[in-house]
């Protein structure tokens, strides 16, 4: 009788339960599951941990729209009093850091064009002379305005600072000099974007920002996706070396990236109006070194990525902090000095002022030597990192 009362007790244990009860079982099934696959996952862990960190530190420590202490060059023409004064009220503003002298203005154009100063000072002959004659000698000071932003603040500090700058020094005889308006007049020349426009900044870096996603998520996926298709055997059986292979899935996306970068050209100059000053024989090869890199960085993505979701976090990853740190959204001068050293170790930050340079300034090879070094060793430490890791994935 007992067995006989507990055979149905069996049966009824034994089919899934139904209603609310159930549903909420189920459902809390399928949640345990999905945080035991989570914590699998060593990238994914790592990216929700990760991703906010990074967003907290860059927008609440590395992001200042208003920068201080730019580079600046001083070129004087009249080292007396007056115009020592000056500086030094210029300098007291925290917006303008001297950091070298020009010997002319053809040095001073070289400096700006190599993107090593943002401002020039320059003092005419004879400033204290022609300011006590009465004469309102003009004080020059030269911006390079491709990024508006960079130097809107600097700019508009200039005429508080220039307002009491000699104050001190135009007293008894020479307080009639002050009691007017100011005996000299300030000149700000913002070159290459005199009108401030925004789009003359962010359309040039839109080629290195789109080439930089495109690129990465084209490769990050190419060998997961061989291997999730289960391809990459047969692949391999063939008379290739693992290198050839590497550099002929390369190739195709440097064509690709080529044909991006020509459609973005032609867009920016004839729908917004942004002039390509520079030669394009200079930022072709740039471009496509540039290309090269990013191509390098998502190969290693796609051999370290056990499948095509880990390949697209690590390129998210990557792709973030080259967005905010390279200067293409926020002034790269207005960050602190750690942010801008991991900046400067990534190559949209160099390829941003290659191509704003180019297109806006007309810079040659000559000028941009150092950014293109840069690239070029990125290029070359990331290109010997992929070939590396795709050795040791098919071993």
């Amino acid at each position: 009788m007992t067995e006989a009362k507990d055979a149905p007790r069996a049966t009824r244990g034994s089919r899934p339960v139904s209603g609310l009860a159930g549903a909420a079982a189920r459902i809390y099934a399928v949640f345990v599951k999905e945080f035991i696959q989570l914590r699998r996952d060593r990238v994914t862990l790592a990216m929700i941990v990760g991703i906010p960190l990074i967003q907290l530190l860059l927008f609440g420590y590395a992001i200042n729209t208003d920068p201080k202490h730019l580079p600046t060059a001083l070129l004087v023409q009249d080292d007396g009093p007056l115009a020592r004064s000056v500086v030094a009220a210029l300098r007291a503003t925290d917006y303008f850091d001297i950091k070298t002298a020009a010997a002319d203005e053809k040095d001073a154009d070289r400096l700006i064009l190599s993107n090593t100063v943002q401002f020039v000072i320059d003092i005419p002959p004879d400033f204290g002379r022609r300011v006590i004659r009465g004469e309102k000698p003009p004080l020059l000071i030269v911006a390079d305005a491709t990024d508006p932003t960079a130097t809107v603040g600097a700019v508009a500090a200039v005429t508080g600072a220039m307002s009491g700058a000699l104050d001190r020094e135009l007293t008894g005889p020479l307080a009639h000099l002050a009691q007017n308006a100011a005996p000299y007049e300030v000149r700000v020349h913002r070159r290459y974007n005199p009108a401030g426009e925004t789009r003359r900044n962010i359309v040039p870096g839109l080629i290195g920002t789109i080439l930089t996603m495109t690129m990465l998520i084209y490769t990050a996926l190419s060998v997961t996706r061989e291997i999730e298709r289960g391809t990459m055997e047969a692949l391999l059986a063939m008379p290739v070396r693992p290198t050839e292979i590497m550099l002929g899935k390369i190739a195709p996306y440097v064509v690709v990236g080529a044909v991006q970068m020509a459609i973005i050209l032609i867009v920016a100059t004839l729908q917004f109006g942004v002039p390509i000053v520079g030669s394009l024989w200079v930022l072709a090869p740039l471009t496509l070194l540039f290309i090269v890199a990013n191509l390098s960085v998502g190969y290693t993505f796609s051999t370290v990525a056990v499948n095509q979701l880990q390949a697209i976090q690590m390129t998210f990853f990557f792709f973030l902090p080259s967005m905010l740190l390279s200067g293409f959204l926020f002034p790269f001068r207005g960050m602190p000095p750690w942010a801008q050293y991991v900046g400067e170790a990534l190559p949209l930050t160099h390829y941003l002022r290659i191509v704003r340079s180019v297109m806006l300034k007309g810079s040659g090879f000559g000028d941009l030597a150092s950014d293109s070094l840069a690239l070029g060793v990125f290029t070359l430490v990331a290109m010997s990192v992929a070939i590396t890791r795709f050795r040791q994935t098919l071993d």
